[in-house]
């Protein structure tokens, strides 16, 4: 099998990693804010993700001859190894509810700040546990004055959201009552007309500028996710919980291939990453395709009841709900083929992928634009802690022996 053993190799699987982890929450909160369920979208997104791993798994995990130390894939198969599969599978499981979560969040709270709240609480415990369980081969000065700026960043970006959703509020209150009233009756029902095409973009010929409040009129009547109304504390809650959740699947995939509680039996191998990941995507799988399921007979936040025939039958937004799970297959693919070289705690440096995220967020979906002062501080203050983290967290980079 292919192994990365340099750190230059792990950091550079790193970096491909969070471009392609970046990316594909802005596919999906595209998709969301054409209209397109969520159900029917990450159901989309699952099937490919899991691809993505048969895909590695059979690739990379098979090249070269099998060896007693480091057996290939289809090797590792027949073994007797189920404690670290468990381990594998548990953070697939903490990984898919991280991500159905957040696709509930982006609507509430927005793609960027999301984004950096969730990735900020998986290093402030994700990292510190994997610290510990890679035997601290990581450079503690370095690391945990990372994980400190990684805090601060969950902090500030609480304080943007606040401030962004009272700048949305005033913009709002500035509409004529009786406009704003017809807006939000008609935001009842599904403007078909808005969501024409969402593989193309084609939607209503006119629209309002970014970041006024005739635009967060129209997107409320186009977006599959109602927020108006709606508590600005629900998609912090959600948030929240994506983060706790995203903490622990890093941590529990180390242990699936490294055995540091030495729960396998004398003389079986470790998992190699390649068959943990497999694991791990395939828990991943079953949960999402339960969950969302189940969402479609009994959905949540106001979203309207549809079945598994309507989703089979929903073709619009499908590409480019199949391309978010390929990009997040690979780039969860590549941060554990790096972390298994630099240490796990180093790997979490690609929750960077805000910075990609907020760029997306900004350039397509027109966040923070026409903000208050306020606002803009906030947000420029929780990017510049959150690049000062990144940083940091790489440079305590170690080499696992």
């Amino acid at each position: 099998m292919y192994v990365v053993e340099s750190k230059g190799g792990a950091i550079a699987c790193m970096l491909l990693a969070l471009s392609f982890l970046g990316t594909w929450p802005a596919v999906l909160t595209l998709l969301e804010r054409r209209g397109r369920l969520p159900q029917h979208t990450y159901l989309d997104y699952s099937i490919t993700n899991l691809l993505v791993a048969v895909l590695i798994a059979f690739t990379f995990g098979q090249i070269g001859s099998s060896t007693p130390e480091s057996p290939n894939f289809l090797t590792q198969l027949s073994q007797d190894n189920w404690p670290c599969v468990l381990f594998a599978m548990a953070g697939g499981i903490a990984l898919s509810l991280g991500n159905l979560a957040t696709q509930y969040a982006w609507a509430f709270v927005g793609l960027s700040v999301t984004e950096v709240i969730t990735s900020s609480i998986t290093v402030v415990i994700g990292t510190t546990l994997n610290y510990f369980l890679d035997d601290r081969i990581n450079r503690a000065d370095i690391l945990f004055p990372g994980v400190g700026c990684f805090l601060v960043a969950v902090c500030l970006g609480s304080a943007v959201h606040s401030s962004n959703a009272a700048d949305n509020k005033l913009k709002l209150d500035s509409l004529p009552r009786e406009q704003k009233d017809g807006e939000m009756a008609s935001s009842v029902i599904p403007n078909k007309d808005l969501s024409k095409d969402m593989e193309n973009g084609n939607g209503s010929a006119e629209k309002a500028k970014a970041g006024t409040a005739d635009f967060l009129v129209q997107l409320e009547n186009r977006r599959a996710i109602k927020v108006f109304g709606k508590g600005k504390f629900i998609g912090l809650a959600i948030t929240f919980f994506a983060g706790f959740c995203f903490s622990l699947f890093t941590p529990a995939f180390n242990l699936a291939s490294n055995d540091q509680w030495h729960t396998m039996k004398k003389g079986v191998p470790h998992l190699v990453v390649y068959t943990a990941f497999f694991y791990f995507s395939a828990s991943c799988f079953v949960i999402a395709i339960i969950l969302n399921i189940t969402f479609l007979y009994r959905p949540v936040l106001g979203l309207p009841k549809t079945s598994f025939k309507d989703y089979l039958n929903d073709w619009n937004g499908r590409g480019w709900a199949l391309l978010a799970g390929v990009l997040c297959g690979f780039g969860n693919g590549l941060q554990f083929m790096g972390g298994q070289a630099a240490g796990y705690a180093a790997a979490d440096s690609v929750q960077a992928l805000p910075l990609v995220s907020t760029f997306w967020g900004i350039l397509l979906f027109g966040e923070y634009r026409k903000s208050s002062r306020r606002t803009y501080v906030l947000l420029i203050s929780m990017l510049f802690m959150f690049i000062a983290a990144v940083a940091i967290l790489m440079a305590s980079s170690g080499h696992r022996k």
